[in-house]
């Protein structure tokens, strides 16, 4: 994905994010949105959640139906909020909690054949893939490669993760649409 915005401007979609999670907890002053022309663009977002290196939250939008600064305050809240895999988030864990944002391309439709071809077509730490059959539906962003690098591996649980057995992608041609992110993570330290 070529960069829709700079380095600074994720650096104030990060503080944006942590702001907006440290108001709801009641321990920051109400969050204000950047005022930056770019970051009224409208996107998908996702905003993720890790302590220590492990999910902790993870929450999104795939279409571009609000301005990318609207998408992460609300997406923030809901991630530490409201991701039905976790707890709330507390305070006490918010001062170790580290955040990572994804500014989504628009999803397109993969054409393709049979597993095999499927397999060949996805990019491995480039693509963020959609898959739905019916009702059926989940995504994983590209950043799930990194735990997932095989892409056989990769369907399987994002075919779980839909509720469908692991093999779906291959018995069922699913409808497939891949995607890619601009991603800014929180820098250590």
């Amino acid at each position: 994905m070529k960069s829709v915005l700079t380095e600074e401007q994720g650096k104030s979609l990060l503080q944006l994010a942590r702001q907006t999670i440290a108001e709801r907890l009641g321990i920051a002053n109400e969050a204000t949105t950047p005022k930056d022309p770019a970051l009224d663009v409208e996107c998908g977002t996702f905003v993720t959640l890790k302590i220590d290196g492990s999910l902790r939250g993870c929450i999104g939008n795939l279409l571009a139906d609000e301005s990318v600064a609207e998408g992460v305050r609300r997406n923030a809240i809901n991630a530490a909020f409201r991701d039905h895999r976790f707890s709330p988030l507390t305070a006490g864990e918010f001062e170790k909690v580290d955040i990572d944002i994804s500014v989504l391309s628009q999803p397109q439709k993969l054409e393709y054949k049979d597993g095999a071809d499927l397999i060949s077509k996805l990019r491995p730490g480039k693509d963020g893939v959609i898959l739905k059959i019916g009702a059926a539906g989940a995504t994983f962003l590209p950043q799930v490669w990194e735990q997932l690098p095989i892409p056989e591996m990769f369907l399987g649980r994002l075919c779980q993760k839909a509720g469908l057995a692991d093999t779906a992608w291959r018995d069922s041609h699913p409808e497939i649409e891949i995607y890619q992110v601009q991603c800014f993570k929180e820098e250590k330290g």
